[in-house]
């Protein structure tokens, strides 16, 4: 993947418009997960428990749970590929790929190089369709069963339908689904740091990412001083262009539904009452690209507030007690990412604990690494990718008992 950087990249940007660095990005990030889980094949430990019985051993093996249908989205078409097809190869599983219909190059591009890198034949599969079939072949391979397991990234609505047709068979099932990151900046945080967590933290990919920050959560004695200072962060270092020039930070969203989708969330918040700071509105480039929006007055009664918006808005929540802002946090139905801005240690700690997500980011606006484990909490999905635990999605548990010794 290394040694094809570039063209990888640029099938990325071409695909899905992400500008060419962010892709370049991606396809290192993508490339770290075959190492990271190829070293960890060598580290699936079985175990040896002391057994009750005089004549009896008892050992634990692990083995590949089977088949696995890999099935990924459209904002991260290589990396969600390697995440997850990584670990399986390592357990030892074969894998089915279905891309996302917006971007299918990209998953058989990585097949041409598993086949040059010498993969057998029969262990990478692409299964890419239309629009159109892809309700009808997520359902072949949750239903099937020669599959074992089911691994899948999208949104959460989406996953409660692969996790219905899995039950049929009781498939392993991986989900990484929706999230609505909230990103609470308290009186105690360096404002500067926060300013420049939430730049990266929302707009990265145009804020089409599962963990970019949805809700903005900002004490009332730093608010002014943060919106002042992140909408002049917006207007200086985003720009929106095409994803192939240099100096393009900002590129389309995936489609027309994804900008009506920013246009209606914007649309509702300023009738009730919220303020367009900066942005708000389609670009003059046309089609799918949007101006980079920050709101403020905003109210947990607005939709922004309520549902992920996945395109470039921030819109900012104004509060008075730490109490106030865990509280707003936490009343989502999910829960994959949170972040939040403190210098107070013991605030640190009471916070961190108490969000109900299963990842968070301290004074980071940018948390992914092949280290961690990467999954959510509530209907933000079930299990674990990259890290030491991601491999085990793909393994049984098998006891074995020698007796008559």
């Amino acid at each position: 993947m290394m040694e094809n950087k570039e063209e990888l990249a640029r099938i990325i940007t071409a695909e899905n418009g992400k500008p060419l660095k962010e892709a370049q990005g991606e396809i290192v990030y993508s490339a770290s997960f075959l190492e990271w889980f190829a070293e960890e094949a060598r580290r699936i430990y079985g175990d040896v428990i002391p057994a009750s019985a005089k004549d009896r051993r008892v050992l634990v093996l692990k083995q590949p749970v089977g088949v696995a249908a890999i099935i990924t989205p459209w904002n991260f078409p290589s990396a969600m590929i390697t995440r997850k097809v990584g670990a399986a190869l390592a357990a030892g599983c074969t894998v089915v790929v279905k891309p996302a219909e917006d971007t299918p190059l990209s998953a058989l591009a990585l097949g041409e190089l598993a086949n040059q890198a010498g993969i057998p034949a029969g262990v990478y599969n692409v299964v890419p369709c239309s629009r159109q079939q892809t309700a009808a072949v997520g359902e072949v391979l949750c239903t099937d069963p020669l599959v074992s397991k089911i691994s899948f990234t999208g949104s959460t609505a989406t996953g409660k339908i692969l996790l219905r047709h899995a039950a049929g068979t009781v498939k392993r099932v991986s989900m990484e689904l929706g999230g609505h990151a909230p990103f609470i900046v308290f009186d105690s945080a360096n404002v500067d740091r926060a300013v420049a967590g939430a730049l990266a933290s929302k707009y990265r990919n145009s804020g089409q990412t599962c963990v970019c920050t949805n809700r903005f959560l900002v004490q009332k004695g730093i608010h002014d001083e943060f919106v002042e200072k992140f909408a002049k962060a917006i207007e200086k270092e985003l720009h929106v262009g095409n994803g192939f020039d240099a100096k393009t930070t900002q590129g389309p969203l995936i489609n027309e539904k994804a900008v009506e989708k920013v246009e209606k969330h914007i649309k509702d918040a300023v009738s009730q009452g919220a303020s367009v700071v900066t942005g708000g509105k389609r670009h003059s480039l046309g089609k799918n690209f949007f101006e980079p929006t920050l709101l403020s007055n905003v109210t947990t009664k607005m939709l922004c507030t309520q549902e992920e918006t996945f395109g470039p808005l921030a819109p900012v929540i104004k509060f008075e007690t730490e109490a106030e802002a865990v509280a707003i946090a936490n009343a989502a139905n999910v829960g994959l990412a949170g972040y939040f801005y403190s210098q107070d240690p013991a605030q640190i700690w009471r916070v961190a604990e108490q969000l109900e997500v299963g990842m968070v980011g301290v004074n980071e606006g940018i948390i992914s690494s092949v280290e961690c484990p990467f999954g959510g909490v509530k209907e933000s999905g079930l299990g674990r990718e990259g890290s030491k635990y991601g491999i085990d999605e793909y393994l049984e548990i098998k006891y074995v008992c020698l007796g008559g010794l």
